[in-house]
């Protein structure tokens, strides 16, 4: 790390004030110290905009008011209230660590990053976060706000190895932290990231930092911070089967890892007709259309999904069996469903069903 000059020194001084007079002061989680609420709320924000999470956080504490209430749920009613929010993984963890701590497997949160970051599904950066906004313990975060303030305001590039660089990043966020007021600190690197310091267009204009930013000073503010070469996304495809009497759809619960874990999706078909599956979930198949090819990225890669719809007469209930729905269309947007099946449902149930020869059902053309 470069050494830091002494108006540098004053980092987390700057911070702190600026944050007692323009950071955010009213979110939902904030005036609090109840560890299961600031926990929620961190897990929530990840790869998420306050704007986005703030609605669903008060619609989950409603229905989860405590560690107890959520550890004691189906794992199908955490993942319906968490549907729409989308890296449904969250939702798997927060649930396995409530029940964690609840069946004493693990003494609860705590003042020590190192014992939180012990618990499913929460990483070093949460770990402090909990530490400090529950405890007032003094602790560095690093999550990605944080870190692209710190890469502008230093003037940081890449190192050796991704590891190296990571290092480096947390000794740096570890030498910043002030004596006093971790809290009002460590809200203002985020505010500053989310407001301010963003990543396209930031507002150097009102940044406290602006006079001691690197980046600002040498005008590489879409510089940095440096971002890896974006590597070949590798390409999967899956076949769907959409089964609906117009008025309700046959859905199956996925396992509960892997992709969509836990969810309601379309089932997946292999070799297996439409008219012998169908059958086999007390239908009888009508007609067939194929539906334009659904494309959904992942994190690590790229899926295409082609989707076959079938009109079905239900003269059966054999999909009663646990792992099989028949879920009716107005209750689509409300369950839990992968984003890509919930916006073909949705799509698909508001324009109505049409099936016509050689052609594709109404709406489907919205889906890309």
């Amino acid at each position: 790390m470069p050494d830091q000059p002494a108006s540098q020194r004053d980092f987390a001084g700057r911070v702190v004030a600026w944050q007692q007079v323009n950071g955010r002061h009213d979110l939902p989680w904030q005036q609090t110290r109840d560890p299961y609420r600031i926990w929620l709320a961190e897990i929530m924000l990840q790869q998420t905009q306050v704007q986005t999470v703030i609605p669903y956080y008060e619609r989950f504490l409603a229905r989860f008011p405590t560690l107890e209430a959520l550890a004691e749920a189906p794992l199908a009613d955490v993942l319906e209230r968490w549907s729409g929010l989308g890296y449904y993984a969250r939702a798997r963890h927060l649930h396995r660590c409530a029940s964690t701590m609840v069946a004493g497997q693990h003494d609860g949160f705590s003042a020590d990053p190192a014992i939180n970051a012990q618990l499913p599904g929460i990483g070093r950066s949460t770990a402090a976060a909990i530490s400090v906004f529950a405890f007032g313990r003094r602790a560095a975060i690093l999550d990605g706000n944080v870190r692209r303030v710190l890469a502008r305001c230093f003037g940081l590039t890449s190192g050796a190895s991704p590891a190296q660089d990571e290092r480096a990043l947390w000794v740096l966020a570890e030498s910043l932290l002030p004596e006093q007021a971790i809290e009002a600190y460590t809200q203002g690197m985020m505010d500053l990231g989310a407001t301010v310091c963003t990543r396209w267009q930031p507002a150097c204009q009102a940044c406290p930092l602006q006079v001691i930013c690197v980046a600002r000073q040498q005008g590489r503010q879409t510089e940095l911070p440096q971002r890896a070469v974006p590597k070949p996304v590798p390409e999967r495809a899956g076949k769907l089967l959409l089964l609906t009497d117009g008025r309700q759809v046959l859905l199956e619960r996925r396992p509960p890892s892997g992709i969509w874990g836990g969810l309601l999706s379309l089932p997946e078909v292999a070799a297996e007709t439409a008219e012998s599956f169908a059958l086999r979930h007390g239908c009888r198949l009508k007609q067939t259309q194929q539906l334009p090819t659904i494309s959904h990225r992942f994190t690590h890669f790229r899926l295409s999904i082609e989707v076959l719809c079938g009109e079905v007469e239900v003269v059966g209930r054999l999909a009663a069996d646990a792992g099989w729905q028949w879920l009716a269309l107005a209750d689509v947007a409300g369950a839990a469903l992968p984003t890509p099946i919930r916006r073909l449902l949705l799509s698909l149930s508001t324009t109505g069903w049409s099936f016509t020869a050689g052609g594709a059902a109404a709406g489907a053309d919205d889906l890309g």
